[in-house]
């Protein structure tokens, strides 16, 4: 016992020296010499005849750094105000219909976990078309539609009779299709989505086409993107993700994916057992896509620059997404002791927080201002496609929408 206990502290010596040597090099050196040292490492290690496990992934935290992070524009308390007046909107426009004729649904959680990203993308990104800009395209995840049409009632541009009749669109005094549908909505919606993987396809074909377009001087060149929302377990039709590598091949940077990982479908977990966000970065990233990472909010910053051993990030790593959304049902007691509490060192970083607070601590696809940076670089980012896995919840807990 004795004998493995010194064992482990010379390990962990051994690790900080390393760390620290790490530290001084991108000091000193900058990260291209970090790079080129680890790849040294690899062909020495690789001669040694010691096999390096591959893997696509990064760690299971933000791509984006805090100190990364661009000052939010907006007023976060008038935006907060409108998402949720929004989000109440929505929910009482399915409620009432359902009220009036039964088994009408609507799907209400899917825009409550949504709400921030489309809300962050309308108030601050999405151009519309005009004499100077040909607009940005938007596929909206379809069952996020009630927040849409919430949001456009918010505007002025529907009417309490087209709320009243959702989803009973042929009403006489008209209605609201219960997905985007340009056909049965021309004046509202422009491309059909829904959940069968047809709206992704069709955006990276659409961003393809516009490049096309100016290629050949059929229209001018523009920063006109092509966006795409989806959920996670939309990720498992073929269509989602069938043509992810032509985007990548053809550098289609005019478009983006925005995948709400919310971690939850209509009959269950969408990875019980994984980890939804790690899987969609490892075939996003092995496709030759920038991926950016908004796992986790503001409230964990301070935790993550603590954690100079890296036992948070390892943890966190760990979790599986079944024990996410035990975490956003359970109290912030539990989320104490079963995740801070797989650790001395853990358990200390939050001795001072109480458990109100750690049940409140929100998912980054929940944060405005990891929103913001996130659309920022991803509409700044040149040479490939890029994704953004946003983890979200349908409800409260660990990370609730707020």
């Amino acid at each position: 016992m004795t004998e493995d206990k010194n064992l482990r502290e010379i390990q962990e010596l051994e690790n900080q020296e390393w760390l620290y040597s790490l530290d001084y090099v991108l000091q000193n050196g900058g990260k291209e010499r970090v790079v080129e040292l680890l790849q040294l490492l690899q062909i020495r290690a690789h001669k040694a005849g010691v096999q390096i496990p591959f893997t696509a992934n990064t760690p299971y935290i933000n791509t984006i750094p805090r100190e990364k992070q661009v000052t939010f524009p907006g007023d976060r308390e008038i935006e907060r105000r409108i998402k949720s007046i929004i989000r109440w909107n929505a929910m009482a426009m399915v409620v009432r219909a359902n009220k009036i004729e039964n088994g009408i649904g609507g799907h209400i959680s899917t825009y409550a976990s949504v709400a921030t990203l489309l809300e962050i993308g309308f108030n601050h990104f999405f151009r519309a078309r005009s004499e100077n800009h040909p607009g940005d395209m938007i596929y909206f995840q379809g069952h996020a539609s009630p927040g849409i049409y919430a949001r456009a009632f918010l505007e002025g541009r529907l009417s309490v009779e087209q709320l009243e009749n959702f989803r009973r669109e042929l009403k006489p005094n008209r209605g609201l299709s219960s997905y985007p549908h340009p056909w049965l909505m021309p004046d509202f919606w422009q491309f059909p989505t829904v959940s069968m993987g047809l709206g992704p396809l069709q955006a990276i074909y659409q961003a393809r086409f516009n490049r096309y377009l100016e290629d050949r001087g059929l229209i001018p060149k523009s920063d006109a993107k092509v966006i795409a929302y989806l959920g996670d377990g939309e990720t498992d039709e073929p269509e989602s993700l069938g043509a992810i590598s032509l985007a990548s091949r053809e550098k289609l940077d005019n478009l983006i994916f925005v995948i709400n990982c919310n971690l939850q479908r209509l009959d269950g977990p969408v990875r019980g057992n994984g980890k939804i966000i790690q899987e969609l970065e490892a075939s996003f990233r092995g496709a030759g896509w920038n991926v950016i990472k908004v796992v986790w909010g503001s409230d964990w910053d301070p935790l993550l620059e603590k954690d100079d051993k890296g036992i948070l990030v390892q943890t966190l790593g760990e979790l599986v997404d079944g024990e996410y959304q035990k975490f956003s049902v359970e109290s912030g007691a539990y989320v104490r002791e079963k995740l801070f509490g797989k650790h001395p060192e853990l358990s200390k970083m939050v001795e001072e927080m109480s458990d109100e607070q750690l049940r409140k601590m929100r998912r980054g696809g929940h944060d405005p201002e990891k929103v913001f940076t996130a659309y920022k670089t991803a509409f700044e980012h040149k040479g490939q496609p890029t994704v953004i896995l946003a983890k979200t919840i349908k409800g409260y807990g660990l990370g609730e929408s707020g």
